[in-house]
């Protein structure tokens, strides 16, 4: 296994391109990742990456054992998971994404279930409402609400969230009830927005009489986090859009209520995102299809 690891290990170096990086991902010391390395070009005899003290950029040779070892990865992946399909005893690590909001209310509280039915199973879950690079990062899946951009992932479809514009009643007492997405603008609402590095989307697209229109509504406050957004909200700075899931409890109890009702935000979609490598891995099969089956249950 040794050679399998050097070859692992290098894959990594190549695509995070920095040796201390890859070397966390591994769970492994700088040092033993730059050993690997070294017994790896001593094996084939060639440089892989040419080396200064700042920075690590693959050769020649490099670009091409990158090719080849990857297809080595993917093949001894989907070995491994032809046996355990076989034997039904899928095991070892999931490293697992989700936004905070959806992660704390849909996923974290099924993770659970889903050892329990899979005990050979440990999922490691990280919760974040930035853009996550699942290569980069060393993710086997992620949970997401909107439209994906990478197009180099494979996607899976789970739901279509209704969402719904919300405030609490001490916002709508100091500033009044807006019907429509147009009130949001002509009234100058202060509209709470979740904002986060490389995030595009900035409107809100609400259904119409002629059909879905886009609104760029403001206010004094943003956040990359959507429970900041929440919490504001709910001590009457501003008006939120939100899956309802995740403001189920403050609407029960009364704390928000929802605005702008004649237009209605359009649902979002929910779905799961991994690399393609991963596909005959039973176990991302195992906890997307689980997570979907109580997602979809949670939706009803």
């Amino acid at each position: 296994m040794a050679y399998l690891d050097n070859i692992q290990t290098f894959v990594r170096v190549y695509e995070l391109g920095n040796m201390s990086a890859a070397a966390r991902d591994q769970r492994i010391s700088a040092a033993v990742a730059s050993a690997r390395i070294s017994q790896l070009e001593d094996h084939l005899n060639v440089r892989l990456f040419q080396r200064t003290t700042r920075t690590l950029n693959p050769t020649e040779q490099g670009h091409l054992f990158y090719r080849g070892a990857c297809k080595i990865l993917e093949a001894v992946e989907t070995a491994e998971a032809d046996i355990s399909n076989l034997t039904m005893t899928p095991r070892g690590s999931l490293f697992v994404a989700a936004p905070l909001g959806l992660g704390r209310r849909l996923i974290a509280p099924k993770l659970p279930a889903f050892k329990e039915k899979y005990p050979l199973i440990d999922i490691r879950l990280r919760l974040s409402d930035r853009k996550l690079d699942l290569a980069a990062e060393g993710l086997d899946l992620a949970f997401f609400l909107g439209i994906p951009e990478d197009s180099a992932l494979r996607m899976r479809k789970i739901a279509d969230v209704p969402r719904l514009l919300c405030a609490a009643p001490a916002y709508i007492t100091r500033r009044g009830m807006p019907d429509t997405g147009e009130d949001l603008l002509q009234d100058k609402h202060d509209c709470l927005n979740l904002r986060y590095p490389g995030a595009r989307e900035f409107q809100w697209p609400l259904q119409t009489e002629e059909g879905v229109q886009r609104f760029s509504v403001q206010g004094p406050f943003e956040s990359d986090d959507g429970d900041v957004l929440t919490g504001w909200a709910l001590d009457g700075h501003g008006i939120i859009l939100k899956p309802i899931f995740e403001v189920a409890e403050h609407l029960k109890s009364g704390a928000l209520v929802p605005v702008a009702e004649d237009t209605p935000p359009v649902p979002i979609q929910l779905g799961c995102l991994y690399m393609h490598r991963r596909r005959q891995d039973p176990k991302t099969r195992l906890l997307i299809d689980f997570m979907a089956e109580h997602i979809q249950a949670a939706m009803k």
